[in-house]
């Protein structure tokens, strides 16, 4: 098949390579030409596990190919997919300005039947919308549906190649069997495709995310709640977890979760309902929890300094907002930063990969320095502070990161050490809804 994705973000070039890796020929289409020249030279923009082998493999193949221009992209296109960011606006709601301009160019450039995709989370109501700019310019028959994207960062490729399900929302027979036949090297697995209306369609994507937001906010509730009883978070979540109902995922409590994903789609699902006069008041309660437990950890800090960190180091591993990526949108490492430098402290960080991203994000900021070794990144601090669970991170040198440290004091964000360990090896060690370490 041949088939055109218009943008070139995390979902887009994702689901680009992945369709030129099962036989495609694809042509991504994207307005920043720098981008797309080093694109061309095997340069790929983002981090992600396993994509830049297929990338490099499909552009020599010549099956994935680039272009700025729209009308040269969709030419003989069968599918065209939307895969443009819908960031928040300040109520909450989706921003669709991206979408619906792209619509509208499409509407003047149609010249045979084309299956458009929405790829990106969009708010319900969408593909009408689409639909509609589109037919307001042509007079050529297409179908506009719902496809939406269930990647997790870090495991993006194996998500794409070997889904768990796919969902499609359209009623059109025509469009059903195109999405058909292309997805069909990808559920040979035994995994389903799930064909429903548009708007179902849409709200599973919300739906999914939120859900799994409130999971992981409902935890660190329960964590906040076992330092006051003297509970062990770790246990608790394995006697749950064990229960098939519940299942052992999404389980982990922590810092509370970021990302480009469920920040938006809780927002924007609380936005919905609103403009529908419901109120979601669960949804408010995550939003609210995942805010307060973001800066958590600093709290635990400044408590153990006394309300005064002024004039401390903190070294910091972890800056993305999960590991196996370089993304730090909505990163709660970003916050903890703010706060550690507003209260007069100063901060060393380390991240296998998102060092750049951070360093674009904080450059007007003074009191930060960047490390490309973790070790180092602890040389004169007076504690380390873990804001991402690296693999990297699990089984450090103790001794190494003792000897590093003016003191030997963790603050583990991501509960990545057994209690035993930590007291065996001597630590000062405070960690997320267990008991504090205290060997000094």
């Amino acid at each position: 098949m041949r088939i055109s994705v218009i943008g070139t973000g995390y979902v887009g070039l994702v689901t680009g390579t992945c369709f030129a890796e099962s036989g495609n020929r694809v042509v991504c289409i994207d307005v920043d030409e720098d981008k797309l020249a080093n694109m061309r030279n095997g340069k790929i923009p983002i981090y992600e596990p396993d994509l830049e082998n297929i990338f490099l493999r499909n552009i020599k193949e010549k099956r994935l190919t680039f272009t700025n221009s729209l009308s040269e992209g969709i030419k003989e296109a069968d599918v065209i997919f939307l895969a443009l960011p819908t960031p928040p606006v300040e109520d909450g709601s989706a921003d669709l300005s991206y979408i619906l301009k792209v619509a509208s160019e499409l509407g003047e450039l149609l010249d045979h039947y084309t299956v458009i995709v929405n790829k990106s989370t969009v708010p319900v109501g969408t593909v009408e919308k689409v639909r509609a700019v589109i037919k307001e310019k042509s007079k050529i028959d297409f179908d506009v549906i719902s496809n939406p994207e269930f990647l997790r960062e870090g495991f993006a490729v194996i998500d794409f190649m070997n889904p768990d399900r796919i969902v499609i929302g359209t009623e059109s027979n025509n469009a059903k069997k195109i999405m058909e036949e292309l997805y069909d090297p990808f559920v040979k697995n035994g995994s389903q495709i799930f064909f429903m209306d548009e708007r179902s369609s849409e709200l599973t994507k919300y739906a999914a995310n939120s859900f799994l937001a409130t999971k992981i906010s409902f935890m660190n509730e329960i964590a906040n709640l076992s330092e006051l009883v003297g509970a062990n978070v770790d246990q608790i979540r394995l006697g749950i977890g064990a229960d098939e109902r519940i299942g052992n995922r999404f389980l982990y409590p922590g810092i509370g979760y970021g990302g480009s994903c469920f920040p938006k789609d809780v927002m924007a699902l609380n936005h919905i309902a609103g403009e529908n006069n419901y109120i979601f008041k669960i949804l408010e309660a995550v939003m609210s929890v995942n805010q307060i437990q973001k800066t958590k950890i600093v709290n635990k800090v400044t408590k153990y300094y006394n309300d005064n960190i002024e004039g401390k180091v903190f070294s910091i591993w972890g800056l993305a907002f999960k590991p196996d990526t370089d993304d730090i949108r909505e990163a709660p490492s970003l916050e903890i930063i703010k706060e550690l430098i507003g209260a007069g402290a100063k901060v060393r960080v380390y991240d296998p990969e998102a060092i750049k991203n951070v360093k674009t994000y904080f450059k007007d900021y003074q009191g930060i320095t960047y490390h490309n070794d973790a070790y180092e990144a602890l040389e004169k601090s007076d504690a380390l502070i873990i804001l991402t669970e690296w693999s990297v991170f699990r089984s450090p040198d103790f001794a190494k990161i003792k000897k590093n440290l003016n003191h030997p004091t963790i603050f583990d964000g991501r509960n990545l050490y057994e209690l035993k360990v930590m007291k065996t090896n001597d630590f000062y060690y405070e960690s997320i809804g267990r008991e504090i370490v205290n060997s000094l």
